[in-house]
């Protein structure tokens, strides 16, 4: 039984392998853990709450009043000592006399149905609708703002991994290089001096530096996954690809890109959408000059006990009677000042709309073409900085091969050291800096659902 305790606190003990996750699942996850991406979500529950709310508007309805009061308590008709005797028919006059208080209870209600509202209720109702296509397009927004995230931190991570481990064989080969200088001059071999040993040790201490420097943009970039996937700092995460590699070219040409944008980019779904709220918001403010028409039932029902009841069909008592009745109304509440306001107010910004629109009909092409442009610059770069960096590493290789054979001079090995550091560094920026390039075409070019 000892053995089987130990075993079970060696396996709770035990920590928890890594999550690893690529590119894809790392985007999948932080969608679906984003919860600036959910608050979007809830908005669009709101809008189409809105538009349930209007649409409400054209149902049946209940319009009613109750209330628990006091009356007057009265008792006897409407006569002098309750009796009507031929030639003595006299009507009291005591009305404001005080002879007690009765509860008085008091319900109004209609039960309402709209008939027609001359384009009120169908306006609204399609303004709300194109008010959730609007929310809809702020996801979509939300979504595409969060997988750029991801590929910035995913990319960011794997230029910082990767640089650090260049930085991590150079420091090797230079520790190398450094300790062989040192043997030559304690044994006085070699066509080396002092200052060679200094300017190698200062270019180590340097890329300690940098290394530093690379390993705190790694670990920056690891959290910042961590956090946007929903792991958590305190859990393991690996990312599955062992290096930076470049994206494969966009195949679309520059006019399709620019036509697919108009036609997919959810900030022009939302323009079209905002246009077209603001349209019925102005034919809806309109309409509130014109009346409604509806139908419905109608009753009253108040009751007084400590008040006798008149049932003389013309006369009327308000703490006791009742009455029900279908309808047929008309319902106007007309103010011109305030409803010419409304529709100014709603035209102005269907307006503004309007020339918000054509702006970005221009504004998104130019978007599209800069990062186009800045896609075909840096495909080219990155091809070139690769066969440098390559080139940068065989020099090296080849330099220190000499240096060790006592056939290439000091100085040369430190310019091919950092001839290779710089190409790569720059090779491994360049590449970043692409891809991500490559992800704002897809972005701009409405790619990115």
């Amino acid at each position: 039984m000892r053995r089987l305790f130990v075993f079970v606190a060696l396996v709770f003990a035990w920590p928890a392998a890594a999550e690893k996750l690529d590119l894809d699942q790392a985007i999948e996850r932080a969608l679906k853990a984003d919860p600036r991406i959910e608050e979007r979500e809830y908005l669009v529950n709101a809008a189409e709450g809105l538009l349930q709310e209007v649409e409400g508007r054209g149902d049946w309805f209940i319009e009613s009043n109750a209330f628990v009061g006091l009356s007057p308590a009265t008792e006897g008709n409407i006569f002098e000592g309750g009796t009507c005797t031929t030639g003595s028919c006299e009507l009291r006059n005591d009305k404001y006399d005080f002879t007690g208080f009765s509860p008085w209870f008091h319900v109004k209600m209609g039960v309402i149905k709209p008939l027609y509202t001359f384009g009120k209720l169908e306006n609204y109702s399609d303004a709300a609708r194109a008010n959730i296509d609007i929310k809809d397009g702020d996801v979509r927004l939300q979504r595409g703002s969060t997988i750029m995230e991801v590929k910035k931190a995913y990319y960011g991570y794997l230029a910082a991994h990767d640089g650090r481990l260049l930085l991590e064989d150079v420091d090797k080969r230079l520790q190398r290089t450094i300790d062989l200088v040192e043997n030559w001059l304690a044994e006085g071999e070699g066509d080396v001096s002092q200052s060679d040993l200094y300017a190698l040790q200062s270019g180590q201490a340097l890329l300690g530096k940098f290394h530093a420097q690379s390993a705190a943009l790694e670990n920056i970039a690891l959290d910042g996954l961590k956090v946007l996937t929903g792991v958590g700092l305190e859990n393991e995460l690996e990312v599955a690809d062992r290096r930076l590699k470049p994206l494969p070219i966009p195949e679309l040409s520059l006019p399709e890109l620019k036509q697919q944008a108009l036609q997919q980019r959810a900030e022009m779904g939302q323009l079209e959408a905002g246009m077209k709220a603001r349209r019925h918001l102005v034919e809806a403010n309109k309409a509130e000059n014109m009346p409604n028409i509806y139908t419905g039932m109608g009753a009253i029902l108040s009751f007084s006990p400590g008040r006798e009841r008149l049932d003389n069909p013309y006369l009327s008592d308000p703490f006791n009677e009742g009455a029900l009745t279908p309808m047929v109304g008309v319902q106007w509440n007309w103010s011109d000042g305030v409803v010419s306001g409304k529709t100014a107010a709603a035209q102005a910004e269907l307006d503004a709309l309007i020339a918000k629109s054509s702006f970005a009909r221009m504004g998104i092409p130019f978007q599209v073409a800069e990062q186009y442009h800045q896609v075909q610059g840096h495909y080219q770069a990155v091809q070139k900085l690769e066969q440098a960096s390559r080139s940068a590493r065989r020099w090296m290789i080849a330099s220190y091969t000499d240096f060790e054979a006592g056939l290439e001079k000091a100085d040369r090995i430190i310019l091919a050291f950092q001839t290779y550091v710089l190409a790569t560094t720059d090779y491994l920026q360049t590449t970043f800096q692409y891809n991500m390039h490559v992800a704002r075409l897809e972005d701009v070019a409405g790619m990115i659902q």
